[in-house]
């Protein structure tokens, strides 16, 4: 923990770290600070905040992750679409997207590098390639990049929000709107570091919903993140009291009936994503069925009804 001293100018939280540490570069810094590892006052901070000779910073260094190359794995991989740029990915239910603590291979990082050994790393050597991740347990669609070009270009869609990605997701009980727009700042728990939470000095986050379909005390949702933060529909969906079937981390634990008996993960599918091509410039967008696990669950509650 850091205790400013009396005579501290009211300076940006990320300049002041950059001067106390210069043995990391304030990138490093700013994105610490928004990922939540760094905390003024027990609460989360932006990189431009002003400080006041009586705050207090906490910081917690994330665990290190490896700095060399990943080791290419060959993975059977379920590519819908590839050209000289990219690769458009149905990521299966389990598998991880890149290494990181606890998990320093076997992902899919591993596999798409032996598909295609001469994919690019950006400023990340654990990440080539990764412009958008999916968690562990969630799946569907994920676009990989091939080259610097193609990054580029794919984040730049990711900044203007042009790029398009849709889920399907199943929660609990019945929204009152078949439509709806969730908007609240999301940052990471200031009480439990493996959670992200509603943050009133997070990051804004908006997400939209549309009702597919009520299945008893269950609504399918058709549901579409306008930003891109960590957990972010699952704990936009928690906050407003209708968790994702099988999330525990955000929802109730398992409790013993239907469909949580069936379940083995979060029901989150990334089943829509839509971008443009790099090649071209044109746009195209590509589409996943429901993996046959969530399909069972949906078919169960249907029977029921």
């Amino acid at each position: 923990m850091l205790c400013l001293s009396p005579d501290t100018p009211r300076v940006r939280l990320d300049k002041y770290l950059a001067q106390a540490f210069p043995q990391f570069s304030r990138s490093y810094l700013k994105r610490l600070i928004q990922q939540g590892h760094i905390l003024v006052n027990d609460g989360q901070a932006k990189p431009s905040q002003r400080l006041d000779n009586t705050d207090q910073i906490t910081i917690t260094l994330p665990a290190p992750v490896p700095e060399h190359h990943p080791l290419a794995e060959p993975t059977p991989l379920a590519i819908l679409y590839e050209d000289s740029d990219v690769l458009v990915i149905d990521k299966p239910p389990g598998l991880v997207v890149h290494p990181g603590p606890g998990h320093p291979d076997h992902t899919l990082v591993n596999a798409v590098l032996a598909h295609c050994p001469s994919i690019v790393a950006s400023d990340d050597l654990s990440r080539p390639g990764i412009v958008h991740r999916l968690d562990k347990d969630t799946s569907g669609l994920m676009v990989i990049a091939k080259n610097e070009h193609a990054r580029k270009h794919l984040v730049s869609q990711f900044q203007t929000r042009t790029l398009t990605k849709a889920y399907l997701a199943l929660v609990r009980g019945r929204l009152p709107n078949t439509h709806g727009v969730i908007e609240a700042a999301i940052g990471r728990d200031p009480h439990n570091r493996k959670r992200m939470a509603l943050v009133p000095a997070g990051r804004e986050a908006s997400s939209r919903y549309a009702v597919r379909q009520y299945l008893g005390d269950h609504t399918l949702l058709d549901i579409t993140p306008t930003t891109g933060r960590t957990h972010q529909l699952r704990v936009h969906l928690s906050s407003i009291g209708h968790s994702i079937v099988g999330d525990r981390l955000y929802g109730p634990k398992r409790s013993g009936r239907p469909p949580d008996l069936l379940i083995k993960r979060q029901f989150l599918h990334a089943y829509r994503l839509g971008f443009r091509l790099p090649s071209t410039d044109v746009y195209h967008e590509f589409t996943s069925p429901l993996p046959p696990d969530l399909e069972q669950i949906l078919n169960f509650l249907r029977c029921e009804l």
